[in-house]
């Protein structure tokens, strides 16, 4: 997916005279997903074409674009949508450049999540819709963050809303939740909390397909299967941790890839890292 960066030299960039080093760096993928940061100053992108779409928030400077034939403009906090296999170019704005964080989402997961649908498009890339972009920005806070098959199924149905909200088409999904589906979900998720679920497995558990379920899940609990999930790991962490285990192996126990991951997700949920958290704890050692 990354030759998406362009057609002129290495990765489609055209170098300039350099005042500093640019930097393209990707994140956590999953089939049909890929997240990347980026900042420019002395590079621009030469006019390319990718085969997915490119949802991105600029996170500083000028960004600006050639797109459908006219010259786009998006600063610090926008949302840019670049539909599949539309050309267009980038660079900076001004002299002090742009900075970016961008996901790149597979057509054909888009349609899958849409039950076949046909794919989403609006023509202005640059958005001003507050909702689409605490969306994006949500799911671009931590590009690192490992993208489990739950993540990948959620983010597909989020996105593909988004996309066919911005395109002026309604929701289309049912408003009624389905309780069962979503309660046998959950109960599932706490029981195997430390294990790596899949989102197949949901489905078979609950007789509902992935990306129903994750907008369901969500509309009852208000978070999404895998943030559930999550959240049951950290509580097995937690005990562990008090038990006087060390967080390496409170993080493996409990489901997570490793203790980084682990202090990572735990910082997010208590506003503390593990270690800081049982310092404070009534009798502490520390």
């Amino acid at each position: 997916m990354r030759e998406r960066l362009g057609s002129a030299g290495a990765g489609g960039l055209e170098r300039f005279c350099g005042r500093r080093r640019d930097s393209i760096r990707f994140g956590a993928s999953a089939p049909g997903l890929e997240l990347a940061e980026v900042y420019l100053t002395d590079s621009a992108y030469a006019p390319h074409r990718h085969d997915s779409y490119a949802i991105g928030i600029t996170t500083a400077g000028v960004q600006t674009f050639g797109y459908r034939g006219t010259r786009r403009v998006c600063l610090p906090g926008q949302l840019h949508v670049l539909h599949p296999d539309e050309t267009h170019d980038g660079a900076p704005g001004t002299d002090d450049g742009f900075g970016y964080r961008i996901l790149y989402l597979a057509p054909e997961l888009v349609r899958e999540a849409l039950d076949g649908g046909p794919l989403p498009f609006e023509a202005d890339p640059v958005q001003p819709s507050p909702p689409a972009t605490r969306l994006v920005a949500g799911l671009l806070a931590d590009i690192d963050e490992p993208i489990s098959d739950l993540a990948r199924a959620e983010m597909a149905a989020a996105l593909a809303d988004t996309l066919r909200s911005l395109g002026g088409r309604p929701g289309g999904h049912p408003v009624t939740i389905d309780l069962r589906a979503v309660e046998l979900a959950r109960d599932y998720l706490a029981a195997h909390a430390s294990e790596q679920t899949r989102a197949s497995t949901l489905e078979a558990v609950t007789g509902t397909d992935r990306f129903t379920l994750a907008r369901h899940f969500r509309l009852a609990f208000g978070t999404s299967p895998d943030r559930y999930r999550t959240m049951r790991r950290l509580g097995l962490a937690r005990a562990a941790i008090e038990r006087g285990v060390p967080l390496a192996e409170a993080a493996a126990s409990a489901g997570f890839a490793d203790q980084s991951h682990m202090t990572r997700q735990f910082k997010r949920a208590y506003g503390l890292t593990p270690a800081r958290w049982v310092a404070l704890r009534p009798g502490s050692r520390s």
